[in-house]
């Protein structure tokens, strides 16, 4: 089994303006980042290489981010303990705070990849029910069964 993520956030400002120049200019190398992490398996992109124009929510302003990795440390490691968490202290600047959860985590047989459908319904049964071995958080990371 694998771990699959789906991450959110609404921008508080245009993809283009510069406000979020920063933000853009460092997907590419946040991106490279993860693709050379140990534990990577696959992140959702479109033809541009990252998943900024991919638009999963009737809100134009709600970006999505979504992979897959061999395990929750896998995935930790990346997050907290690589460049990435320098962008993630900076999240308050470019995306507004939502007062649902904006992340979920599941497990996915291996060779698997989850669609964007898949892991919004994964997201709305965690809002709704908690961490549960369906959908959870780093909170409360479930092992695989």
């Amino acid at each position: 089994m694998k771990l699959a993520q789906l991450n959110i956030a609404k921008a508080r400002y245009p993809l283009d303006s510069l406000e979020l120049k920063d933000f853009v200019d460092n997907l590419d190398s946040i991106n490279r980042l993860a693709e050379r992490s140990d534990g990577f398996i696959w992140r959702l992109k479109d033809d541009s290489g990252d998943a900024t124009s991919i638009k999963a929510f009737s809100d134009p302003d709600m970006l999505v981010n979504m992979s897959v990795w061999e395990s929750v440390d896998a995935l930790k490691d990346f997050m907290f303990r690589t460049h990435h968490r320098d962008f993630m202290r900076r999240k308050s600047e470019w995306f507004y705070p939502l007062a649902e959860d904006t992340y979920v985590l599941w497990w996915v047989p291996d060779g698997y990849i989850p669609t964007v459908e898949e892991a919004k319904s994964r997201l709305l049964y965690l809002r709704q029910h908690a961490d549960s071995p369906h959908a959870f958080t780093f909170r409360r990371p479930f092992p695989y069964r």
